[in-house]
């Protein structure tokens, strides 16, 4: 593998043990991790086993459902890591730092070793080895969702499992506790309690709220018909229903739920079907049907509705930055978000571009951090660097040995 530079890039810089001192001097870190000193002359933030850095450590899982080959591309340094070869793969999910490769027996846990905690105020970034962690049990259709407490391995039949965070950290899968009853999608750790959606077959899901273990302690008012779709914004937990989207927040202990509706009758084939967005965002975007692209502020509780050519992938960065749109003609097209025009288009990328799935899982998806966008060709077996602060420029071209159809970035 080789990394092409279309500019003279600017390397992040890696710090081995760069201490991010303002706004952490003295303090404890609650979140840090696991089993570190606790002397007064351990670091803020301090991680056993892990270098802490000064900026985003991003990486990059990529998985090929055809062979099975995985493997992890540092961005920071440019190298590819060969991982386990995973037999019946059919998806990938990442909660920031561990990767789910889903199959159709079970979902193998990697720890990527990169990842970040943020405390509000500033941000701890880290790196560390790579390895295998081990496999939740759940073939097709299990959702994993995790915070930093625990891990929720959510099946398809609605039963869910509850693991603990710091055993995954130590490289091991640890003792599940599993929720009692089943459950209409995939259990949410949320503000140190679970979000759920209970009931469903045949009538409109309820919101309800669990403690860790399982225990219903709270149910907002509020349903969601159909659910389909759940992401985590700095607002609250935001859950797809068929008339739109359902926000779930939690302020000093109490949980309220609130409707974001599409303010008009949309036909099940253009609802969203899975949220994307930049993590630590509250802007989303979800397709909107073939040709156009759903964005949902959650701030303002407002959806938009950008009317594109044939899509393929999007999804933005959110507070200002444009919608990044892979179209059918395999070119990056930018939109806009306030007024719906295009204002600025690429070249095509990708020259065998597969048509859009809702919900589909060997697409090319188009990933976003705070700086760049990442999209994967797996004709081309390569992944692009775009900075769409830069009118969609392709900043490196990262050629594989792999067909990278699945992506998904840590570190963030």
């Amino acid at each position: 593998m080789f990394v092409r530079r279309n500019v003279t890039s600017l390397a992040p810089a890696l710090a081995a043990v760069a201490l991010l001192t303002a706004g952490c001097g003295g303090r404890d870190d609650a979140k840090s991790g696991s089993g570190g000193p606790t002397s007064s002359a351990t670091p803020h933030g301090y991680v056993e086993g892990a270098a802490e850095a000064a900026e985003q450590q991003s990486r990059l899982l990529l998985g090929d459902p055809e062979t099975g080959d995985t493997r992890v591309l540092d961005l920071i340094t440019g190298k590819v890591h060969d991982t386990a070869r995973r037999a019946g793969l059919t998806a990938l999910t990442t909660d920031g730092r561990f990767g789910y490769f889903h199959g159709t027996e079970g979902t193998q846990v990697l720890d990527s070793g990169a990842w970040m905690v943020d405390h509000g105020d500033h941000v701890h970034y880290y790196r560390a080895k790579i390895q295998e962690v081990g496999e939740f049990p759940g073939g097709i259709g299990t959702g994993v969702r995790s915070d930093a407490g625990v891990t929720v391995v959510t099946s398809a039949d609605g039963k869910a499992s509850v693991y603990p965070r710091t055993e995954l950290e130590k490289g091991r899968l640890g003792t599940p506790a599993r929720l009692p009853g089943t459950y209409a999608g995939p259990v949410v750790p949320y503000a140190e309690h679970l979000i759920a959606l209970s009931g469903g077959s045949g009538s409109p899901a309820e919101v309800a709220v669990l403690d860790r273990s399982g225990k219903r302690v709270a149910t907002p008012d509020a349903e969601c018909e159909e659910p389909h779709g759940d992401a985590v914004t700095r607002r609250g937990i935001v859950l797809g229903c068929a008339d739109g989207a359902l926000l779930v927040h939690e302020d000093d202990g109490a949980f309220t739920a609130e409707k974001i509706p599409y303010g008009e009758d949309v036909p099940k084939a253009e609802r969203d079907a899975e949220f994307r967005h930049r993590p630590g965002s509250s802007t989303l975007t979800a397709l909107a049907g073939k040709d156009a692209v759903w964005v949902l502020d959650v701030t303002e509780g407002a959806w938009t509705r950008v009317e594109t050519g044939p899509v393929v992938a999007a999804n933005t960065a959110g507070e200002g930055s444009p919608l990044v749109v892979l179209e059918t003609d395999g070119a990056l097209h930018g939109y806009d978000i306030s007024t719906g025009k295009e204002t600025t288009v690429t070249e095509p990328l990708l020259k065998d571009v597969p048509e859009a799935e809702p919900g589909g899982t060997a697409t090319p998806v188009i990933e976003v951090d705070r700086s760049r966008a990442y999209l994967n060709d797996p004709s081309g077996k390569r992944v692009y660097e775009i900075d769409y602060n830069d009118d969609l420029r392709v900043a490196r071209t990262f050629d594989l040995d792999v067909r990278p159809s699945l992506m998904a970035e840590t570190g963030r």
